[in-house]
């Protein structure tokens, strides 16, 4: 088919891979280049990257709604079908209204349930059990469209989101050329459930809430991988905490309960935290029982 692709991360760009590999792919749609590195100049996304490789035509619109060139340029490439994936854009109805077959979204969560540009995170840091990946066929509202397809999976106990939607997408993917291949005789479903939202991650989502149980704790800092990552501050510095599980055990909220060559235990809400590898603020990374000896933290001390 000839398919136009709207995406921008990294993430996507195994999607756009694929239907490079597999239909002919007469636009990328990409948003614009953004300040990046030291010098803080503008580079092209990683699915522009993967266009401008490739031969592929690309557009990097600032915005859509109300864009007469980007619209003329998206209709005259006469796409059947479009597909976005983690595109960043709300997409107007005079876009969406362009290819016959409408727009199809690779979403990796179980619709209706988060709905919105973080479903992974918000999956991990509210400790869902399954979650899976959805090809939907895209509206006006945010993912509220009919499914084409739903792929549902467990979520590994010890999986962070980088690993679990790199995984999601990939069987995302399989699920997408499927449909593709099927769509002139497929019918979406509408979307059954209640629907929940999953927002944007801001920084503060990354700070450790000691107050909560352990495996609170875990959970969210599985979900903050790898931005914004765990931290919690410690003499008015930020400490990044790289590795830590939940172990057994009762101690305050925020307060350190042992010191070993293992690590720092910390109490919790409900449990123990034990931290196994840190970055101070303007330090390298570290066993967290090297950190605690250097910055004079010993059972009592309090955290956060």
């Amino acid at each position: 088919m000839r398919v136009a692709f709207f995406g921008t991360p990294e993430w996507a760009v195994p999607v756009l891979d694929a239907l490079n590999r597999h239909h002919q792919v007469v636009l990328v749609v990409t948003q614009p280049d953004k300040p990046k590195g030291r010098g803080l100049k503008p580079a092209p996304s990683p699915v522009a990257q993967y266009a401008e490789a490739h031969g592929l035509p690309l557009w990097k619109p600032k915005s859509l709604k109300g864009n007469e060139a980007f619209l003329k340029a998206f209709r005259e490439a006469a796409p059947e079908v479009a597909v976005t994936a983690a595109y960043g854009k709300i997409l107007p109805r005079e876009v969406l209204e362009v290819p016959p077959w409408g727009f199809l979204n690779l979403h990796p969560s179980l619709l209706p349930k988060y709905r919105g540009p973080a479903p992974v995170t918000w999956a991990l840091i509210r400790g869902e059990k399954e979650t899976g990946v959805a090809i939907m066929k895209t509206e006006e509202g945010v993912d509220t469209g009919p499914l084409y397809a739903l792929w549902r999976t467990e979520i590994g106990p010890h999986e962070d989101a980088l690993a679990l939607s790199e995984r999601l997408r990939d069987k995302g993917i399989e699920l997408l050329l499927k449909v593709l291949e099927d769509l002139p005789h497929l019918t979406p479903t509408p979307q059954e459930g209640e629907p929940s939202y999953a927002p944007l991650l801001t920084k503060e989502e990354g700070r450790i809430r000691f107050e909560e149980s352990a495996q609170a704790i875990y959970n969210r800092h599985r979900g903050v991988q790898p931005w914004p990552g765990s931290y919690f501050f410690h003499g008015g510095k930020r400490v990044k905490v790289l590795a830590l599980r939940p172990e057994p055990g009762e101690g305050e909220p925020g307060v350190v309960r042992a010191v070993d060559r293992e690590g720092v235990l910390v109490g919790t809400g409900e449990g123990l935290i034990r931290l196994l590898q840190v970055q101070p603020e303007g330090r390298r990374p570290m066993p967290a029982a090297d950190w605690a000896r250097g910055y004079g933290v010993a059972p009592g001390t309090r955290l956060g």
